[in-house]
């Protein structure tokens, strides 16, 4: 496994409509410097040469804080950028194929909502799974929210590390406590803080809490 389950513990994933006056660069750097510990870039909208300008950009803040960086769904951009891999949901490319693309030594990300989907991820090579949505989120309005149960039932049925992504914040976080996740992943409870650095620091201190509370 090429991904260090503790690089999870706080897994932010950018979305650059909620930085107000600030520009992307600036509102990474803040989040890696005050303790972020994984980084996805997620574009839906870009062209492909903007959005590897932007990865390029982008990779060289996590290269500089030695934070694992992955690109969302383009697996053009991952390879052209050289970040240390990709994420895929469901509805992307299918695992098995990217994993055969991006070949083994980088890390691939896949998204799952059901036991079923998850042991299938694992299994197409998969180094980490994000679950969710585990509380209604801002960023995908239409997505269904997976239970604190099925949750769980995913970190047993799997033996790679799984991440809770989808509406986690400062305030209800810590209902994921006990479930056998490796961490959460965050959108706007950091990029839509006018305080980034408080942010981050006060989510790593729960995550943390959460993860060794697994151990």
């Amino acid at each position: 496994m090429k991904v260090d389950k503790s690089s999870l513990l706080l897994y932010a994933v950018t979305e650059r409509s909620w930085l107000k006056n600030r520009t992307l660069h600036d509102a990474v750097e803040e989040a890696l410097k005050a303790g972020v510990t994984f980084l996805q870039l997620r574009e839906k909208n870009l062209d492909y040469d903007s959005f590897l300008q932007l990865a390029i950009e982008i990779k060289k803040i996590a290269d500089k804080y030695n934070v694992p960086f992955v690109i969302n769904d383009n697996v053009d951009v991952a390879i052209a950028c050289g970040a240390d891999g990709v994420h895929v949901g469901q509805e992307d490319m299918d695992a098995k194929e990217v994993r055969k693309i991006i070949g083994p030594d980088k890390i691939l990300g896949v998204s799952a909502e059901t036991v079923e989907q998850a042991i299938r991820a694992e299994q197409s090579g998969a180094d980490y799974l994000g679950v969710g949505a585990v509380f209604p989120s801002p960023t995908k309005l239409d997505a269904e929210v997976v239970s604190y149960e099925t949750l769980k039932e995913i970190c047993k049925a799997v033996s790679i590390p799984v991440v809770a992504i989808g509406g986690i914040n400062e305030d209800n976080a810590v209902k994921l406590a006990g479930s056998g996740i490796a961490g959460i992943a965050v959108i706007s409870a950091i990029f839509a803080k006018d305080d980034i650095t408080a942010a981050v620091k006060k989510l790593r201190e729960i995550s943390s809490r959460l993860v060794s509370h697994e151990d």
